[in-house]
């Protein structure tokens, strides 16, 4: 369970985990604005609710990077965890390669996309057309704004940040 930290400005921060949110409250640096459903109990019969969203008493300067980093669990956030040539959404999904590594092609998010194990062993290093597959979804650079949308939103709290005025 994660919880959404935003600044003292209400800018999105990052997402902390459930732990690391009750640590925050214990310390006084957070002002808690959604709890979440859920509960956890404590020793003494102490229960409390995790908190949905929480807001930074200080405001703390941020750097801001201007690009998403590569890595497996970006691709597969960005594709929405499904295969880009067949849709399903399998578990064991891997990475692969639109124009293959060994055919000159790059690792980066504008050539990888998110593939099951089946596709990508029928592809294999092919390129897409060669083995009549076509892709689904479009492999691009995600903005950081665009990316942390999606991650909220599957992560079930974009209603809770619309409801807020965040986004």
């Amino acid at each position: 369970m994660h919880c959404v930290l935003l600044n003292a400005d209400y800018t999105f921060l990052n997402m902390v985990h459930w732990k690391r949110a009750m640590c925050l409250i214990a310390k006084g640096k957070v002002q808690v604005l959604r709890e979440s459903e859920k509960t956890i109990h404590g020793a003494e019969g102490l229960a409390m609710r995790i908190p949905a969203v929480m807001r930074l008493i200080k405001l703390i300067r941020t750097l801001y990077r201007n690009r998403i980093p590569f890595s497996k669990k970006n691709v597969l956030i960005r594709d929405g965890f499904r295969c880009a040539y067949c849709g399903a959404q399998k578990t064991p999904l891997t990475i692969d390669h639109i124009i293959p590594r060994a055919r000159g092609g790059t690792t980066c998010f504008e050539n990888c996309v998110a593939s099951c194990r089946t596709c990508n062993t029928r592809k294999g290093s092919s390129v897409p057309s060669e083995v009549n597959m076509f892709l689904k979804t479009k492999a691009y650079q995600p903005t950081i704004a665009e990316f942390l949308r999606m991650k909220i939103r599957n992560l079930g709290l974009y209603d809770v940040l619309k409801e807020l005025g965040i986004y």
